[in-house]
């Protein structure tokens, strides 16, 4: 008897044991981990410098690279992921109309300065009649597109069409130019066969070309159209995702931005 009352009593020691181990020490935060989709550079860098300063708040920033434009929010939606920064808010709406979804906006993060290229032309007065020009082709950056050409006095567009404007929408194109839509993600490809090509800077500088130098035209900084960081209703508001929202707008950011890319990504905060 005394045997088994000695066995019961270093059996319920070895399981105390291992409980305290499962437990963390004194003082020690418990781990949360942080699931975020995104793209290209530079929201891919900017996570990658914010990701040290998140562990030190103890959250574990799993950064999902994805390879189009649809997967982000859809992984968001699905709750695979838990925000994702790489859209304008826009973007968002549009996706939210078309797919009964209740994505929100968490915080502007940069603005990417949207512009116009050409391999055959220096000057939008070089560009001939009937020129190709290559323009996104989700309903969003389409009508920002023709948004950005109408300000510019290229086309004339219907009044009050904003952003859902559409080519059916050109009321006036003096020189008879063709926009021809392609996925937002193939447009660099079409700068040998458009005339003139509407990008964003992340697509623009791996071909070694900026808004400030190279483009015909751009667009006005507008903070609607600011890259933001995206989460669901449900969880906008957690403590781990404002904390990053408040990284992402930090003095390591804004420092990163400015050195690194001055000329096409610019912070939407002070």
């Amino acid at each position: 008897m005394k045997k088994i009352i000695t066995l019961l009593v270093l059996t319920m020691f070895v399981l105390a044991g291992c409980s305290d181990k499962a437990k963390p020490a004194p003082g020690e935060k418990k781990v949360v981990n942080l699931k975020v989709a995104t793209l290209i550079p530079p929201m891919t860098d900017m996570l990658e410098i914010v990701k040290p300063l998140m562990k030190e708040e103890g959250i574990n920033l799993d950064i999902v690279v994805l390879g189009d434009n649809v997967q982000p929010n859809n992984a968001l939606a699905n709750k695979e992921v838990d925000a994702n920064f790489f859209q304008h808010v826009p973007f968002m709406e549009q996706y939210n109309e078309s797919n009964g979804t209740d994505l929100v906006l968490v915080k502007p993060i940069y603005h990417a300065v949207f512009g116009a290229y050409s391999k055959r032309y220096k000057s939008m007065e070089e560009l001939p009649e009937g020129a190709t020009i290559a323009i996104p082709n989700d309903s969003v950056n389409t009508a920002r597109s023709l948004m950005m050409f109408a300000d510019q006095g290229i086309i004339k567009l219907k009044e009050g069409v904003g952003l859902k404007a559409t080519q059916a929408d050109i009321v006036e194109n003096e020189k008879n130019y063709k926009f021809k839509e392609v996925d937002l993600l193939m447009l660099a490809r079409m700068m040998d066969d458009a005339d003139l090509v509407t990008l964003y800077p992340s697509y623009a500088a791996p071909l070694g070309l900026t808004p400030s130098k190279d483009a015909l035209l751009k667009e006005t900084v507008d903070s609607e159209f600011a890259i933001s960081l995206i989460a669901r209703s449900d969880n906008a508001e957690s403590a781990a995702i404002q904390t990053l929202a408040d990284k992402l707008t930090g003095p390591e950011v804004k420092k990163f931005l400015e050195e690194e890319y001055a000329e096409t990504a610019l912070p939407a905060f002070e």
